[in-house]
């Protein structure tokens, strides 16, 4: 009977992650095709095949389900820039995650989701918090490497990969703004390859 009930648990646990996760996906696809305010939460609970009960049973709102969709994303971007910072060369391996970091952002669905509507949607510390929990994660670990290779300044790497995490989104935002953002997204990249130069070793 134990074993039973246990097996049942777990059933409804598998059965009620696969919910939030068809949410989320929905959520993505709508939000990223229209943006939060011209997404109604019946149309995200019809694509992902649920009742709009169902929806409110797994998150508190519209809110909380774009705060999840919003992690997603970030997570998807920095894996993105995770496997390029694993280079061989370390001072190759942290242009090329910057890089990446600014080119997971060409893409329109992600732009309108990480840069335009989370600043309106969500709060300044969840934003951070996120933020800090998988950008800034994986950049600290790309300067750690460049700094114990002697490649970079041996700069204080929490402060140093926050404030490069903030550059970076900052190119983000101009090249989502710009009119040609292919001559600005080289602009930005010029600028940001400048950066990383200026922390360089002396005996690099």
């Amino acid at each position: 009977m134990h074993t039973q009930s246990t097996d049942v648990k777990s059933k409804k646990v598998q059965q009620g992650e696969a919910t939030r996760q068809a949410l989320r996906q929905a959520a993505r696809t709508l939000f990223g095709e229209r943006g939060y305010a011209a997404t109604p939460l019946d149309e995200i609970a019809n694509a992902a095949n649920v009742t709009k009960g169902a929806l409110y049973h797994h998150f508190d709102g519209k809110q909380e389900l774009f705060a999840a969709v919003y992690e997603q994303v970030k997570r998807e971007v920095s894996e993105r820039a995770a496997t390029a910072f694993l280079e061989p060369d370390p001072w190759e391996a942290l242009c090329a995650g910057c890089e990446a970091m600014l080119d997971a952002h060409l893409d329109p669905s992600v732009r309108r989701i990480l840069l335009h509507d989370a600043q309106a949607v969500l709060d300044a510390d969840t934003i951070r918090r996120v933020e800090n929990r998988h950008g800034a994660v994986v950049l600290r670990g790309a300067l750690r490497r460049s700094i114990r290779a002697g490649v970079i300044q041996p700069l204080p790497l929490k402060t140093l990969a926050l404030m490069l995490t903030g550059a970076i989104l900052e190119g983000c935002m101009t090249i989502a703004d710009a009119e040609d953002q292919s001559q600005v997204r080289k602009d930005v990249g010029t600028v940001l390859t400048s950066l990383l130069e200026g922390l360089r070793a002396h005996t690099a």
